[in-house]
């Protein structure tokens, strides 16, 4: 099994109190992976999902191991609040007239 969770969507009794936003965002995206491995660590690809990022888009780079690409993905922009910021960044009144000359 490459870690997709069979049937995930509105499976409260693997997901809990997250079940509806697991399942909205599956709606989305794409069926969530399992959230840890057997050994019960964080896996990657998971973050990678909930990020909203292409399935193996930090995971399949070659020579990056799970703990570079958590490094990588805890490091990284989450594109929809880099969209998000950008908006709120633009605001909607002109510049300062004391700015205008710089």
């Amino acid at each position: 099994m490459d870690g997709a969770v069979a049937g995930s969507r509105g499976d409260g009794g693997r997901w809990g109190p997250y079940a509806a936003a697991i399942t909205r965002w599956e709606m989305l995206t794409r069926p969530a992976p399992a959230p840890t491995d057997t050994a019960g660590r964080l896996r990657a690809d998971f973050v990678e999902w909930m990020q909203g990022l292409d399935a193996g888009w930090v995971t399949a780079t070659p020579g990056l191991g799970r703990p570079a690409q958590l490094t990588a993905l805890g490091n990284g922009v989450v594109p929809q609040q880099a969209a998000r910021a950008l908006q709120l960044l633009d605001p909607p009144f002109p510049r300062c007239p004391r700015c205008a000359d710089r």
